[in-house]
C-alpha cells in the first residue's frame, strides 16, 4: 500500500472527526463514494474485526455529521 493510501486510511479510520473529514474531502466525488461503499460493507458484512468495525462506524457518523 502506498504511504499516500496508508495516510489516507489512517486519518478515515482514526476515529477522530474532523481528521476522518479532512481526509474525505480531500479525495475526488468517485473516490468518496468508493470510500462510503467500502465503510458501509465494513459495519455490515461479516469478517471485520470489532475494532475495524467501531472505527468504520465512527467515519460514518463524522462524514454524516458534516453534510448537515
Amino acid at each position: 500500500m502506498s504511504d499516500l493510501l496508508e495516510q489516507m486510511w489512517d486519518k478515515i479510520l482514526s476515529r477522530l472527526p474532523e481528521d476522518v473529514r479532512e481526509a474525505f474531502h480531500d479525495l475526488e466525488v468517485h473516490e468518496q463514494q468508493a470510500i462510503l461503499e467500502h465503510l458501509q460493507r465494513m459495519v455490515s458484512e461479516p469478517g471485520w474485526h470489532v475494532e475495524q468495525r467501531i472505527s468504520a462506524q465512527a467515519a460514518l457518523a463524522a462524514l454524516e455529521n458534516s453534510e448537515g
